[in-house]
């Protein structure tokens, strides 16, 4: 008995032991009571104010998991489909897959192991500023009075500012582990914007200044870590591609192409050494062959082109960027007046009196980072039918009330009435103003890629005409609404990024290096280039 009590107690004391050390893990054990309180602002966990710190950590720590260490649960099936599809996962089954599957599946190939995740938080300083652009950062040392380094290298710049990090945050007298928004005062509205655009991340809405360096923030890990990937992925894409050319063009070369490569690099040739011996002894000193005079300048080359492939990574983001905001300029260059005067109306963008339309594209165009004002009346337009009858029912607008009533009411005639009812709201203020806020924003938020799905044809239809976009003859049902939620997007977000293809942009780099690296290598051999090319073509 003496011994089972001995035992239970080992158990126990072991069980507490793991708990303990996981628990004393935690990165926010550390942080001050303000970045606890932010961190859960941040990812709309609700907290009592007042609260002690024990309250704070305890509500943390029930959410920690899935928002720090494995984000992914949070996701809908169609992100993580998306994301299994990027990381190179077969997708064939996910549409009978249930979510909780698509999850295990993610959790299996996610970017971090938990301990990581765990520990990340530990030292912001470490990650936090890499998916800054180089402007960034420079703003961020001319504001703080750091000095930059001449010539102004990215790796330098950001280094820099890493150093000068922590002492930041001690002279504006603000915490360091959760960063405040003191850590994105150098950057305007339009530039929160453009960051949550180029991940792909929708800005909040409604929004301000707040909740876009919130959505920043917060969204600043995954981030990181999916160009991390990338880079990862397009380098070891690099280093295959150039073994791939140098094995084709050593089975080129001929017998003594081989031993004079071996004399030139000192490689000792035992005497009656056959060919494939001589190949094997060449591949076996490969890195000796690659200090060759030609082939050292050919790698030195390819890994310019590629060893930083950080760098290749913003300049490939920075290509995908420029072709999200061209594929913009292209959409809004189809849009009516009143469609871009709503959009500019929606971002507090004065519009003179009498401009014509192609100086309101401009000033659209200009505005495409520019996020929209929270609860505008434009936002009553992409509400289903019943939300609309509900606010119109729930507005306290007895002329309102009436065409909400009206069976007949067309879905344009109810949208003037709320947008009426909602103006003469704000012009009141007080709680119908309160009111009509808060209906818009739970009605928005619950909305989101099923906003379009009870439309009828002929209100899909409308909503395209007031853009001024021809509906091609014979659309079905599913193309209406991808088009109407194309549109929709645009409107509301501005320009965004599809960040899944910056991949394929790292790719055609290390391409091109390769293939650079393969006429450089094969100078001299005929046959050597003939079969580089053949490697080229296969690629």
């Amino acid at each position: 008995m003496r011994l089972l009590s001995t035992i239970l107690s080992l158990a126990l004391a072991t069980d507490v032991a793991v708990a303990s050390t996981w628990f004393s893990k935690a990165a926010y054990n550390k942080w001050h009571e303000t970045e606890l309180e932010r961190w859960l602002s941040d990812h709309d966990v609700p907290y009592p104010s007042p609260a002690d710190r024990k309250d704070l950590e305890n509500l943390i720590e029930k959410n920690w998991e899935n928002n720090a260490v494995a984000p992914y649960k949070n996701w809908d099936t169609e992100k993580l489909t998306s994301y299994l599809k990027q990381k190179g996962v077969d997708t064939k089954d996910a549409a009978g897959s249930s979510k909780d599957s698509l999850i295990s599946q993610v959790a299996g190939s996610w970017y971090e192991t938990e301990d990581k995740a765990q520990s990340s938080w530990t030292s912001a300083k470490d990650w936090i500023l890499d998916t800054w652009t180089d402007s960034a950062l420079k703003s961020f040392a001319d504001k703080h009075g750091i000095p930059v380094p001449q010539p102004r290298k990215r790796d330098t710049l950001l280094q820099t500012v890493r150093n000068n990090y922590e002492t930041v945050a001690q002279k504006v007298g603000e915490t360091a582990s959760y960063p405040g928004n003191w850590l994105y005062e150098s950057w305007t509205e339009s530039d929160l914007k453009e960051w949550l655009d180029t991940h792909g991340i929708p800005a909040p809405q409604p929004t301000n200044r707040d909740k876009l360096i919130a959505a920043v923030r917060r969204n600043s890990r995954t981030a990181y870590l999916k160009a991390q990937d990338q880079a990862a992925s397009a380098s070891a894409s690099a280093n295959a591609a150039y073994a791939t050319v140098t094995d084709k063009l050593i089975d080129a070369w001929g017998e003594s192409q081989l031993k004079e490569f071996c004399d030139k690099n000192g490689i000792n040739v035992p005497q009656g050494t056959k060919t494939n011996e001589l190949r094997a002894l060449v591949r076996k000193h490969r890195s000796e062959i690659l200090g060759d005079s030609v082939s050292a300048s050919a790698a030195s080359a390819f890994g310019a082109a590629t060893s930083n492939v950080g760098n290749s990574y913003t300049k490939a983001t920075d290509t995908v960027s420029l072709a999200a905001q061209e594929a913009f300029d292209a959409t809004v260059g189809t849009w009516s007046d009143s469609r871009l005067k709503a959009y500019l109306d929606a971002r507090g963008v004065p519009v003179p009196q009498g401009t014509k339309t192609d100086e309101l594209r401009a000033l659209v165009r200009r505005n495409s980072h520019k996020a929209a004002h929270p609860n505008a009346a434009w936002s009553w337009g992409d509400l289903s039918l019943e939300n609309l009858r509900k606010y119109l029912a729930s507005s306290g607008d007895s002329a309102a009330k009436k065409v909400g009533e009206s069976s007949t009411a067309t879905r344009d005639e109810l949208v003037d009435a709320a947008q009426s009812a909602y103006a003469s709201a704000s012009s009141a203020g007080g709680g119908s103003y309160a009111s009509a806020t808060s209906f818009l924003a739970q009605a928005t938020g619950s909305a989101k890629q099923s906003t379009f799905d009870t439309w009828s044809e002929s209100d899909l239809k409308s909503y395209l005409d007031s853009y001024g976009v021809p509906v091609p003859q014979g659309s079905t049902l599913n193309q209406l609404k991808a088009e109407v939620r194309k549109q929709s997007t645009y409107f509301k977000y501005g320009t965004t990024s599809p960040t899944g293809t910056a991949f394929a942009k790292i790719g055609e780099s290390v391409k091109g290096a390769y293939n650079w690296v393969a006429g450089q290598l094969g100078a001299g051999s005929e046959a050597a280039k003939s079969k580089a090319k053949n490697v080229k073509e296969e690629l």
